[in-house]
This record gives structure tokens, sequence and C-alpha cells, in this order.
């Protein structure tokens, strides 16, 4: 007498509390950066490289959108309304609940070899043909990957690394450049960044690649499946099909 087989869903671990709470912890201060840096942005949209700029001063570039200021030349005869007060108020304090946020990760990361055992590439895969592999695999559309349900494919292993090694020590060093408290007690590293201005630029542009990060994040994450990997970064846990006679 033959038995048939059927998929049986088996939850299997997939993220710690450590990786759980960090997380949602730096998606909520990071989308409310974004908000509020946008009405920074807004009060005024020009953007200069070196120590100072003013209204009375040529851009670098401007972000062709009204001012939420009538002193800012924006090409435009009307002003958005303004909400530079509080946007700058809760834009520093959830960059400290991110700074704080990433600390605790960074540090406990490095205790428990969470970086060395899931996100650093291991050796073999230091290659362009596993970089290569990957992206021949999406564009073919392929079925995921079973072991992608337990750890992180070299692409994404780089781009967190990426991420949080460079990319968020970037954007904290350029937004501390621009307070005049910290020009005052570390002047050398805001010089390093070519000046004041020069800092809110770069500021702005690592922020684009941080968001461009998010998107292609997320477009994987419903690629994936999005229910699916929402829940296990919430539960912990991620299901998959296994046979059972």
């Amino acid at each position: 007498m033959s038995v048939t087989s059927s998929p049986q869903m088996q939850a299997t671990r997939r993220h710690s509390a450590l990786v759980r709470v960090t997380h949602w912890l730096t998606v909520i201060s990071f989308l409310a950066l974004l908000v509020t840096g946008g009405e920074i942005v807004i009060s005024h949209p020009r953007f200069y490289w070196g120590e100072t700029g003013n209204s009375g001063t040529t851009p670098l570039f401007k972000i062709p959108i009204p001012a939420s200021r009538d002193t800012v030349p924006s090409g435009y005869n009307y002003v958005m309304p303004d909400q530079n007060g509080w946007s700058r108020y809760l834009h520093f304090e959830a960059a400290w609940v991110l700074v704080l946020t990433g600390l605790v990760y960074v540090i406990a990361s490095l205790l428990n070899r969470h970086f060395s055992r899931n996100l650093l590439p291991s050796p073999a895969d230091r290659n362009w043909r596993a970089f290569r592999n990957v992206f021949a695999k999406s564009l073919r559309r392929a079925p995921p990957d079973p072991a992608s349900n337990d750890a992180y494919n070299v692409v994404q292993r780089t781009a967190y690394v990426l991420v949080i090694f460079v990319l968020f020590p970037l954007v904290i060093w350029t937004g501390l450049a621009l307070s005049p408290a910290f020009d005052s007690v570390l002047p050398a590293t805001v010089n390093l960044l070519g000046g004041r201005q020069s800092a809110r630029t770069l500021h702005f542009f690592v922020t684009d690649l941080l968001v461009l990060f998010l998107i292609v994040h997320v477009a994987m994450i419903v690629l994936a499946g999005f229910w699916s990997r929402t829940r296990a970064m919430i539960t912990g846990r991620i299901n998959s099909s296994s046979e059972r006679p």
C-alpha cells in the first residue's frame, strides 16, 4: 500500500529577538528622519559646497520645488507651509534613536558573532561569479532557493554590510557635522567633509542611497513573499514546506 506524501509547513528560526527589535526601531526612526528631513529640505531646497551657503550664494544644485520660506529664491510665486520648527526637533530626536539602536545592534552582533555567521560573505562567495549567479537567477525568475529561508545570499550580505558599516556611519557623520556644537568641538571632522555646506550636500546624497536600498529591500521582500518575510521579522520564525511520508 503506497502512502502519498503531503507538504507540511515547518517553522524554522530566522531572526533573533535582538535583530527584530533593532530592525523595527530602525524602521520607525528612519521613516521619521525621512519625513522630517524632507520638511527641512523644503525650507531651503538649494545645496552648496564649502563652508557657507545662503540665498544669495550660487548653489551647486537645487531641487525644483517651492520653498517654505519666501526669502529663498525657488522660481515659484508661492511658498509651501513652513514646518521647519517641529521637523528639526523630531529629526534630532529620531537621529539619536537611530544612533543608539545601531550601537546596540553592532556591539551585540560583534559579541554573538552575528556578523561573521550571517552577514559577512563566505570566502567562497567573494567573487564576481557568485554575484552573477544571484542576479542571473533573479532575472530568470527562478524559484526561491529553500536555503534562503535560513541564510542571506551574497548580494544581500554585501548590501547589508555596506549599509551598516558605510552608509549609516556616513549619514550620521554628515548629520553631526551640520551641528554648530559638533563643529566647535571637532572642527577637523567637519573640515574633512569640505565644510558644513558640503556636509549637508553629502548628507542628502547618502540619504538618497539609503532610500534606494530601502526601495530595493522592500521590492525583494515582496518578490520573496511579503507577509511571510514580515511575519518572520515579527515572530522570528519563517514557515517552510517539507515532505512527510
